[in-house]
């Protein structure tokens, strides 16, 4: 895809995150919208992963550490075909497989079950091992909110990649800056983010989560390298897309009402509108 058509599919992805949320009146936009971008390119350009492929023991594999997040994993493997778009509104329902935080079991597309944080990107290098061990091309790519890495169990997840050296281990975190509490550098600040993946001896490239030029470029120069785990630190903007909710940490695990989803929905619209005269 073009910069314009993956400008277009994420802002499907937003849509398809606030009508879940909406529907089931609990959920996370916030990080969810911040993301958009980064699940876009993910399984447009980078995973290469098809609903054909999904179970192919050769293809790459996401695990998304922030699982809250999944609202916006599910809008991107629905517009993807993984399962029908329309099952978005079961989001969180009893006996959907649209649950709160991912389910591997249940729902397709996705390779690890999360929702502690922390735990997923341990999992993903487990996976990205695996692979070094039965000496597989396949990469491992996870998703980690800036708010979730102050956990401890990602730090010993860091040291053991990098000490086993899985250069098929792309970290990618989503700086939008905000947690739950507030502001990141105000709960328990993790800065300088680069500085200490470098110290644990990771090759760091920054990004613009909503530029595809940046994130292509950072997931080209992921590929390059050898002998060390990449981190791509995006930097994000909170529930990107609508402007009320930018930068607003109070859209971390809020579900809009009606009111606030036919405003949200009216701008994505529009900006939809917008990208299709260009």
């Amino acid at each position: 895809m073009d910069n314009l058509e993956l400008q277009k599919f994420a802002n499907e992805v937003r849509k398809g995150i606030l009508t879940g949320v909406h529907a089931a009146k609990a959920g996370h936009p916030g990080g969810s919208m911040s993301s958009a971008d980064i699940f876009t390119y993910l399984y447009c350009e980078e995973l290469k992963v098809t609903p054909e492929t999904a179970k192919d023991p050769d293809r790459n594999r996401f695990v998304l550490s922030k699982g809250h997040t999944a609202p916006g994993l599910y809008a991107t493997l629905a517009l993807r075909g993984f399962f029908p778009v329309e099952d978005l509104v079961t989001l969180r329902k009893y006996k959907s497989y649209l649950q709160g935080h991912p389910d591997m079991k249940a729902t397709p597309g996705v390779d690890m079950s999360t929702g502690s944080l922390g735990q997923g990107i341990s999992a993903a290098v487990g996976m990205a091992l695996a692979g070094k061990m039965d000496k597989k091309d396949y990469r491992v790519y996870t998703l980690l909110g800036d708010g979730e890495i102050e956990e401890g169990q990602v730090w010993e997840a860091a040291m053991y990649a990098a000490h086993k050296k899985l250069d098929n281990l792309v970290a990618i975190i989503d700086n939008n800056g905000l947690q739950i509490d507030g502001e990141i550098s105000k709960v328990c600040s993790p800065y300088p983010i680069d500085k200490k993946f470098e110290a644990f001896n990771w090759h760091v490239i920054h990004a613009d989560a909503h530029d595809f030029d940046s994130l292509r470029a950072a997931f080209e120069e992921a590929k390059t390298v050898k002998g060390q785990p990449s981190l791509i630190l995006c930097k994000s903007v909170k529930g990107k897309g609508v402007s009320f909710m930018e930068n607003q940490a109070g859209w971390h695990g809020v579900a809009p009402n009606d009111e606030q989803y036919a405003a949200a929905m009216e701008e994505l619209e529009k900006a939809g509108e917008a990208l299709c005269q260009k």
